[in-house]
């Protein structure tokens, strides 16, 4: 059910056009090479070989997972023949070619920039971080969205009907569509794979409708989309921790079990809440750091499946907590000025007195022991001269930092002596 030419392709309406690049490559004789960045089954293999099989261009596929440099050099070789003697173009498809080395990737430059080769490549991973950037230069990157479900839903029925596919021996009830449909989940090729399994299941039965029961028969469940050494792991936790920070708690839930199910190290995950914690809750709610430090130690204890529920509500205490960042905001503040030069001498009194010849230094003179005090709080200076009156940590007065807000104000009034505080 492979579609054959541009006109039979569903979706990626962005991408065909008339007048588009793609269009141009495959209705014309053009060299261009292509880097097809996009999802599983969104059509990257079905428009390299349209593209291969446009005009009189000679097809050669390699795949990333097995091919190596002295694979790309043959398959370069013979295309470089090719144009000479028989002034035939070679397309060259090059499946995950985010799986090759920067070595191997580089070994394809050359031919590339003198066309003896149209480069067609697919990934599923961002190819800013997985394709080296004098290949992707000479390249045209193409995205391919997921499919929505009135794309699959037309390749379904596309199928069903077509003597290229099942051609009218089973229909598809419509509550089984539909459920097939949200399985796909934007993918044709698992649409299609598990279609084929209930069909083969109702035909072998001797019946000729699918049902919703032999559909969920013939697939137990959806495949999550997730590669943990992909761009797909940094999507996830991208979305896990902004959905935090949202306050979203049920969205946060939903990405903390895609990780789960796709088999991410729970200790990833406990890594981030810890961060998170301090990162975008701080002092607005202190216990946030404790629930999510509970729940590291819970994951070295207990592990996954039991440390799942642990995670759960580590995640929901810090979604529902009030949110701030004044911490964050003090150390980013803090190590600026540090890099800027602001690091001045500290303070004689505060210097350290515990050795011999401190006292004729001036190390700890004149230093008053805050405990000798009624409040415990005395006026003296702390900070390095550079930096007196300089203010970073700024409470946001969200939850507990309300609180904290009052007395920040009220102890740098008495650490000052009435001074005018900087920012």
């Amino acid at each position: 059910m492979r579609p054959r030419t541009l006109d039979e392709v569903v979706g990626q309406e962005h991408l065909l056009a008339p007048g588009s690049p793609l269009r141009r490559l495959v209705e014309g004789d053009a060299p261009m090479s292509l880097i097809l960045f996009g999802p599983p089954g969104t059509g990257k293999t079905t428009l390299a070989l349209i593209v291969s099989s446009a005009t009189n261009r000679r097809f050669e596929q390699l795949s990333a997972l097995n091919a190596g440099v002295k694979d790309v050099r043959e398959v370069i070789a013979r295309a470089k023949a090719e144009l000479t003697h028989q002034g035939r173009q070679t397309v060259l498809f090059i499946d995950e070619i985010h799986r090759f080395s920067k070595t191997q990737q580089d070994s394809l430059l050359a031919a590339v920039e003198a066309r003896h080769v149209t480069l067609v490549a697919a990934t599923t991973e961002n190819p800013f971080f997985s394709i080296v950037s004098p290949l992707l230069s000479r390249s045209l990157l193409l995205t391919l969205q997921p499919l929505d479900e009135a794309a699959v839903g037309q390749l379904v029925d596309r199928a069903i009907v077509s003597p290229r596919g099942l051609d009218s021996r089973v229909t598809l009830d419509a509550d089984a569509r539909a459920h097939l449909l949200r399985l796909a989940g934007g993918d044709a090729r698992r649409a299609l794979t598990a279609l084929e399994a209930a069909a083969g299941t109702s035909l072998a039965e001797g019946r000729a409708a699918v049902d919703l029961a032999t559909l969920e028969q013939a697939v137990d469940s959806a495949a999550v989309r997730y590669d943990r050494d992909g761009d797909q792991h940094y999507d996830v936790i991208s979305a896990f921790i902004k959905s935090i920070r949202g306050s979203d708690a049920d969205a946060a839930v939903h990405y903390l079990a895609r990780m789960i199910e796709a088999g991410e190290d729970p200790r990833f995950i406990a890594r981030r809440l810890v961060v998170h914690a301090s990162e975008d809750v701080g002092l607005a709610d202190p216990t946030a750091l404790l629930a999510a430090t509970a729940a590291a130690q819970a994951v070295q204890l207990v592990g996954l499946p039991e440390a799942r529920i642990n995670l759960t509500q580590a995640t929901v205490h810090l979604a529902l907590a009030p949110k701030s960042n004044a911490v964050v905001r003090a150390i980013d503040a803090a190590q600026a000025d540090v890099r800027n030069g602001l690091a001045g001498a500290v303070p004689p009194a505060l210097r350290d007195a515990h050795y011999a010849g401190a006292k004729k230094l001036g190390a700890g003179a004149r230093y008053v022991y805050p405990h000798d005090t009624a409040e415990g709080v005395v006026a003296q200076q702390y900070p390095p001269d550079e930096l007196v009156g300089r203010d970073y940590y700024e409470p946001a007065g969200r939850g507990a930092e309300r609180h904290i807000l009052e007395r920040v104000t009220k102890l740098r009034g008495l650490l000052r002596g009435g001074r005018r505080s900087g920012s």
